[in-house]
């Protein structure tokens, strides 16, 4: 947060930080194949 000089830049970067990682953070070899494409699917929605 110290690299940030204004905390309206902070808020952007955090908030396509997140959308980022839902898309991409999937744990794929935590959950069956079933499970992993509905939670693809609903993360390509969300985005």
């Amino acid at each position: 947060m110290l690299r940030f000089r204004q905390m309206k830049s902070l808020q952007k970067f955090a908030s396509v930080h997140a959308s980022f990682a839902n898309q991409f953070n999937s744990e794929r070899h935590l959950v069956d194949r079933q499970t992993y494409k509905q939670r693809r699917a609903a993360a390509l929605a969300e985005w």
